[in-house]
């Protein structure tokens, strides 16, 4: 095992737990044969991968019982089990199977209680230390869906209860029935939605907030050029998405390239400097990043001792 280090930290929200500002994300881990898969995956790369987080000082992963309909948790169950120092596990209800590989909506009481159950075996663990809802669809079982969580909070199964994709509307419905104790809303410089209400919202409510795609799906990382784009895998979601289609494309590609400037006065790459973008925000408490192979880890916790200037952030052309 590697000699852990201490990487930066920070509050998340209210909840008590001290997260360091960059958590392994597993979305792509979960293998294919859904809509929303990444393509293939291998197994044994993705625990070596989880492993070398890990052992960096990563302390949270985030995963969701909808990321390859439940392979996901089951690969980051296989390294809780081999492990004494545990990470804080994030997971997320829902998504469920939909037949022929499509991904279904259900926010009721007993599809919730059906997921917490099935998500707690495959991790292996008692207890999820934050719960969150996936998305609020559909619209008119939210309040049954954040009920049933504030349930399962008040029962000992879950520690925390948050959301993931909720406007600011959404979140105000819920609070009338429990506290929101966190949001895990998509923040990039491709993706910068979340600023004017949302990310205030979380702010002035002390609502931790985890932010999910910093890199773009991996588009600001430096690695994907055009011919990448166009290789990606019929099964990869990412070949149908309109950021990887022009006219976006054209456009996010000159991002990475003012990216890539600001990356060489730092001695990084264009991923660490995005990610650093993301958490300058001071609504933001930390990051996910999807790695997918170990050798992904450590170029983009550099992210962490990223500190951007003006300059910088005026050749990245955004100010926060």
């Amino acid at each position: 095992m590697a000699q852990q280090t201490q990487l930066a930290t920070a509050d998340l929200g209210g909840t008590g737990l001290k997260i360091t500002r960059v958590g392994f994300g597993a979305w792509a881990i979960g293998g294919t044969g859904y809509e929303f898969a990444w393509g293939e995956q291998d197994d044994d790369e993705s625990l070596a991968t989880i492993e070398r987080a890990l052992d960096l000082g990563v302390n949270w992963i985030d995963t969701a019982a909808g990321y390859g309909l439940g392979h996901s948790e089951e690969i980051v169950g296989r390294v809780l089990a081999g492990r004494t120092d545990r990470p804080y596990v994030f997971t997320k209800a829902s998504l469920v199977d939909g037949g022929k590989g499509r991904i279904a909506h259900n926010l009721t009481r007993d599809s919730i209680r059906r997921e917490v159950a099935a998500s707690l075996e495959r991790l292996g663990i008692d207890a999820i230390d934050l719960y969150q809802i996936h998305w609020p669809i559909p619209d008119d079982e939210v309040e049954e869906g954040w009920t049933t969580f504030a349930e399962l909070k008040d029962e000992g199964l879950v520690r925390h209860i948050g959301v993931s994709n909720f406007d600011v509307g959404q979140l105000r419905r819920i609070q009338q029935i429990a506290p929101v104790e966190t949001l895990q809303p998509p923040y990039s410089l491709i993706d910068r939605g979340i600023e004017d209400e949302i990310l205030p919202y979380a702010e002035r409510n002390g609502i931790g907030v985890i932010v999910y795609s910093p890199m773009g799906s991996g588009l600001l990382t430096g690695a994907m050029t055009r011919e990448r784009v166009a290789g990606l895998a019929d099964d990869d979601w990412r070949s149908r998405a309109p950021q990887f289609r022009e006219p976006q494309l054209s456009h996010n590609l000159d991002l990475v390239a003012r990216l890539r400037t600001v990356a060489d006065r730092h001695h990084t790459t264009p991923g660490a400097v995005a990610v650093a973008w993301t958490l300058r925000n001071s609504a933001v408490d930390a990051a996910i990043v999807g790695f997918r192979r170990p050798s992904q880890v450590d170029p983009i916790l550099v992210a962490l001792s990223v500190d951007l200037d003006d300059d910088d952030i005026a050749t990245i052309g955004g100010a926060s």
